[in-house]
């Protein structure tokens, strides 16, 4: 499929009116999302062009309205308004567009496209590219929600999207049709790429009285335990297809040593399932981007190494051979032949990059010293994000172009800033932090902006994004 220029209307066959005319808009967004820069825009010539092509940040954005959804009758109105603002919550949270404020929207109802008039939407006030409207029904055992969005410069009469979601009138049930709208949006506005709205965040938390694994929505809605080991549980990990978390757990052992094993939930049998235990300590685990292979930091056979096992757990191999330790590894999702890890080779802990297999290791180095931890690959494999602890600082969160060795701070709170995971967007990042005190779990874009905290009670740490 052909990417239309920014101000050209390249008509694709097959492709609807509207998504031409829209493509006008979001053009530029579109190219830098998948990539690609365009000679002579304005990121191809900003000074760290790496970081805006790799996440589609800082570009011009469309304009969307999202008008409140009409409840049919009053026992519909708690579920159209937290559909309406979870809607605009996860639109606003994007990162690729500028969401209208309600102030300056029209008074007229807008629930069904026969009632919406372009011009009512296009004053300088509103200025919108795209609306999204519609209207919900309810009765004791399902709700319906119809929901469209319009592209209100264009004189075509066919809808952008256009849904209608059926379920149990719950909550929980409206808030992820609501998700599943706003992604709808996110993907005709991205160039087809899945928004985040949908995904979870598996993290660990100490609120039952144990560090159990927990799960939650993006937002930091519908939080509740996976596991209850009542142990010790660190590090989860999601699989490739989101259907397993390997994480750290400390077991006993036949002679009952207590000692850090790798772990894995299924997500499918909704519960901890078997995985072989090894000599020493086993932590850190980390996916192949094929789902096959998932690799570890062990001391199985002394100093703390990497290892590469089958999904299974099977055929275990080193990878690594020093007389250090070496831990974190992260798979690049993009190509699957690199890792970066940590190493304390050097004497303090410090970024390393090697082959897949454990060929060709090369140091990270940056121009001042410190702790550097907790690596972990865009999902376009074209950049790691990582904590760094400066001389002269708290840990902070950084982006490194590996190639290059460029660097951006992202974030620059009192407290420590730990353990990055990227959306599968790119656009955004979950991480650990203690800027309020307790350490907490936040989100922010990759630019560090829009920092949402999503979790307030007990103490939570090692965030991981699911794939979808």
């Amino acid at each position: 499929m052909k990417l239309a220029m920014p101000g050209r209307a390249a008509r694709v066959e097959g492709e609807p009116e509207a998504m031409v005319h829209l493509s006008r808009y979001v053009g530029v967004c579109i190219l830098l999302i998948c990539g690609l820069i365009l000679p002579g825009s304005a990121a191809a010539q900003g000074t760290q062009d790496w970081f805006r092509t790799g996440t589609g940040l800082g570009v011009e954005k469309p304009r969307v309205a999202v008008a409140d959804f009409a409840p049919a009758a009053d026992n519909a109105k708690p579920h159209s308004q937290l559909f309406t603002q979870v809607v605009r919550d996860d639109l606003q949270f994007s990162g690729i567009l500028d969401l209208v404020s309600p102030s300056f929207y029209p008074t007229q109802t807008l629930s069904v496209p026969t009632e919406l008039h372009n011009s009512d939407w296009t004053t300088p006030q509103i200025n919108a590219n795209l609306v999204a409207f519609g209207n919900l029904t309810e009765s004791a055992s399902e709700v319906v929600i119809s929901g469209w969005a319009y592209d209100v410069r264009s004189p075509s009469n066919q809808a952008v999207v256009g849904k209608v979601y059926r379920g149990s009138p719950t909550d929980t049930q409206v808030r992820k049709f609501a998700h599943q709208f706003a992604d709808e949006i996110i993907s005709r506005l991205s160039g087809g790429l899945p928004g985040i709205a949908s995904t979870q965040i598996a993290f660990v938390s100490s609120r039952t009285g144990t560090k159990e694994i927990w799960v939650m929505d993006y937002d930091g809605a519908n939080q509740h335990p996976l596991t209850s080991l009542h142990t010790i549980s660190l590090t989860p990990r999601w699989s490739p297809d989101a259907s397993r978390i390997a994480f750290t757990c400390f077991q006993a052992g036949p002679t009952r040593v207590v000692s850090p094993q790798i772990c894995m939930y299924s997500v499918d049998a909704n519960r901890v399932v078997s995985f072989p235990r090894f000599r020493g300590s086993n932590s850190a685990p980390a996916w192949s981007p094929d789902g096959s292979q998932i690799m570890f930091s062990s001391s199985m056979l002394g100093n703390p190494e990497l290892f590469v096992a089958d999904a299974n757990g099977g055929r275990p191999k080193r990878l690594t051979y020093t007389a250090t330790a070496n831990t974190s590894p992260s798979w690049n999702p993009k190509t699957g032949q690199s890792v970066v890890f940590v190493s304390d080779r050097g004497g303090i802990p410090k970024l390393y990059m090697m082959n897949a297999d454990g060929t060709n290791t090369t140091e990270l180095d940056l121009p001042d010293k410190g702790y550097l931890i907790d690596p972990a690959w865009s999902p376009n494999g074209q950049m790691v994000a990582f904590s760094w602890r400066r001389p002269d600082g708290n840990f902070d969160i950084y982006i490194m172009e590996p190639t290059s060795r460029e660097i951006r701070q992202i974030t620059r709170d009192s407290g420590k800033n730990e353990r990055p995971s990227w959306a599968p967007d790119g656009r955004h990042i979950v991480f650990e932090s203690t800027r309020n005190g307790e350490r907490q779990i936040w989100t922010m874009l990759a630019d560090g902006s829009q920092a949402h905290l999503l979790t307030m009670t007990g103490h939570n740490e090692s965030p991981n994004w699911s794939p979808k």
